[in-house]
Order: C-alpha cells, then sequence, then structure tokens
C-alpha cells in the first residue's frame, strides 16, 4: 500500500536535532577518556622522538578544557530548544 502524502517519512528537524545532540552528549566522556589515553601511546624515556611530561601535561589540559567546552555548547543547543517547546523526549 502508498503511503498517503499527509504522513511523515522523517522526524521533524528540531526533534531530531535534539536527539542528535544528546547523543553526541552520551559520547562526549567517552571520547575524553580516549583522548587522554593518547599520551599513554606516545614513546618516553631515552627512545628517541619522545615526548616530554610537560607536553603531555599540556595536551591533557587542553583535551579537558575542549570537553568542557563542547559541553557547554551541546547544553546550549538543548536548552534553546526546549525553550522553543520541544519537550526532553521529543514525544507530544
Amino acid at each position: 500500500m502508498a503511503r498517503g502524502p499527509s504522513s511523515p517519512v522523517f522526524l521533524e528537524r528540531r526533534s531530531y536535532r535534539r536527539r542528535r545532540m544528546q547523543d553526541a552528549q552520551r559520547v562526549l566522556p567517552v571520547l575524553g577518556m580516549v583522548l587522554w589515553m593518547v599520551p599513554l601511546l606516545w614513546p618516553s624515556g631515552d627512545e628517541a622522538g619522545h615526548v616530554t611530561m610537560s607536553a603531555a601535561i599540556s595536551y591533557v589540559f587542553g583535551v579537558w578544557c575542549v570537553l568542557i567546552g563542547l559541553s557547554f555548547v551541546l547544553w546550549r543547543g538543548l536548552q534553546r530548544g526546549a525553550d522553543e517547546g520541544v519537550d526532553a523526549a521529543g514525544d507530544p
């Protein structure tokens, strides 16, 4: 049977974006843990091309700042969606 033109094929744009932002917010801690583990893969000690401890600490601090910024951006986007009348579950 063919669908009539009145039945929507896609989700509403606002609810779709809100759900993707919620998904990104859930993945953010996992991304942070993966990025914080990267210095464990760097060569250390007397090996050629080793990374200094100060560079590793700067990297970890930079990742921390980026995670804070991303979480703020996602939070603001979700707040804006809530202010426009989209409920948290996305259901009417």
